[in-house]
């Protein structure tokens, strides 16, 4: 992790922009703007359904990732990732939904709060869950402010800041409502292959873009404040999603669609003006890459690589050809309030997946626990519902396969033949090789991160706390 690091200043001095006098005359201002489940549709990444100026603005003279992932697609896991850049089965109760994130794991807001900066957050921060239990006394993205405005309004003129945007857009439930106030460009709506394409579907889609829309508005008005104030061009502006969709076989999966998210990042003129990265690069990056940023020592435990090389050079290397993701405990959804523990990982052509306990559903029990209803890790709305209500009807088979059904314990796509991993190859004799090196690298990664399910035994997040709430967040 050092010689990442120190690899950085390097990219960071030779380039002028982050040459020390300057540092230390104009510290770089950080702006993390995250939505909740959302997905890469926005204009930029070629979605036409809505306009997205706000985002595809930033995008335009910043940097966009096409194959960027989430570190877990279950909201709290993902955050306590983003924030402390370990995986989630490495941050015991913070690997799970509605846990806790415990104080001990280094976080880059604390980092940056010790270091001067003033730090602060409006909306969702790290969470669902208890963070008290934790040790910590506020939110871990921190400070509650009423909003980014009022945060900036009362900002000390000789601080740098470190400000978190956490919308609730496009978190279920939805209003339809909203959907009128909205310009759909309707013929350009997909509706994803492994869901049924009828009406149903189709305005259970429109409701997620009416609020992704509402993020992009949200992304608009924070750039508008930081041109205002003159910050604009010295603040490390990052947009970015804490998983997929909240759709069925998305969230609480780890299909691409699940966790390859939207990311943007932009600094003034300091990045490659306009550059799409393909690189295969993961949330756990990005502490690192703020904390290189602000000239502040990465942590050991921190597992992320920093991005500045990438940002700044364009400089690449074997560390961005694969990327991996997981899932424990999601909603409190299986008798006993069990998990569905899963590894992966991805590469530019093939998505390899370990279901650890293949017994389970992997979206729940289909009888109702308690208060959330059959397959209660696939978030309640009309796809959905409409998936439970026809499960046996032999017209919507495979979509109910898809997302509802038991799953084997090894899975394997070909990304290139197959970009919505509907097929799995992992018994097809022709891959044997692929599996075995992927197999490999996973345990490998495993290994390194000290899984505490590498032998597949007990899993202590089976039996962690859940504080809070009866559905999924």
């Amino acid at each position: 992790m050092k010689a990442f690091f120190f690899l950085g200043i390097i990219f960071w001095v030779s380039n002028v922009c982050f040459a020390q006098n300057q540092a230390a005359k104009k510290p770089v201002n950080i702006l993390v703007i995250i939505a909740d489940d959302m997905s890469k549709t926005a204009g930029i990444y070629g979605d036409k359904t809505i306009s997205t100026p706000g985002i595809d603005g930033v995008a335009k003279d910043g940097v966009v990732f096409n194959n960027a992932h989430c570190a877990a697609s279950s909201c709290s896991p993902s955050r306590a990732a983003i924030l402390t850049s370990m995986y989630p089965h490495q941050l015991k109760e913070g690997g799970n939904l509605w846990g806790t994130l415990p104080l001990a794991y280094p976080n880059y807001t604390t980092l940056l709060a010790d270091d001067g900066y003033q730090v602060g957050l409006a909306g969702k921060g790290w969470g669902p869950g208890d963070f008290k239990v934790g040790g910590y006394t506020q939110n871990p993205a921190g400070p509650d402010y009423e909003n980014f405005e009022q945060f900036i309004n009362q900002l000390p003129s000789e601080k740098p800041f470190c400000f978190w945007i956490g919308s609730q857009d496009p978190h279920r439930p939805y209003l339809p409502e909203l959907k009128k106030t909205v310009e759909f460009n309707r013929s350009a709506l997909k509706v994803p292959s492994w869901l049924p394409d009828n009406e149903i579907v189709r305005e259970d889609l429109l409701d997620y873009y009416a609020e992704v829309k509402r993020f992009d508005q949200t992304v608009e008005s924070a750039v508008n404040l930081l041109k205002k104030k003159g910050m604009y061009d010295n603040t490390l502006i990052i947009i970015t999603s804490d998983n997929g969709m909240p759709f069925p076989r998305v969230k609480a999966n780890a299909y691409v669609a699940s966790t390859n998210i939207p990311l943007i990042m932009r600094l003034g003129n300091h990045f490659i003006k306009g550059k799409r990265f393909n690189e295969l690069v993961s949330l756990v990056d990005l502490a690192p890459t703020i904390l290189n940023l602000a000239n502040i020592s990465v942590p050991k435990s921190m597992m992320g690589k920093t991005l500045v090389p990438l940002l700044v050079k364009g400089k690449t290397d074997e560390r961005f050809n694969m990327v991996f993701t997981e899932r424990e405990r999601h909603a409190k959804v299986r008798e006993g309030n069990l998990s569905y523990p899963v590894r992966a990982v991805r590469t530019k052509d093939y998505l390899y997946i370990e279901n650890l306990r293949p017994d389970r559903w992997p979206a729940g029990d289909p009888a109702s626990v308690e208060a959330t209803g059959a397959f209660g890790d696939i978030d309640n709305g009309p796809a959905k519902q409409f998936l439970v209500k026809n499960r046996n009807n032999p017209s919507y088979k495979k979509e109910a396969t898809w997302s509802l059904e038991k799953r084997p314990d090894i899975e394997l796509y070909d990304l290139k033949k197959d970009s919505n991993q509907l097929i799995n190859v992992a018994g097809n004799s022709a891959y044997t090789k692929i599996k075995k090196e992927l197999r490999a690298s996973l345990s490998k990664w495993r290994r390194q991160t000290n899984d505490p399910l590498l032998n597949n035994e007990n899993d202590p997040f089976d039996t962690y706390p859940y504080y809070g709430g009866k559905r999924g967040n």
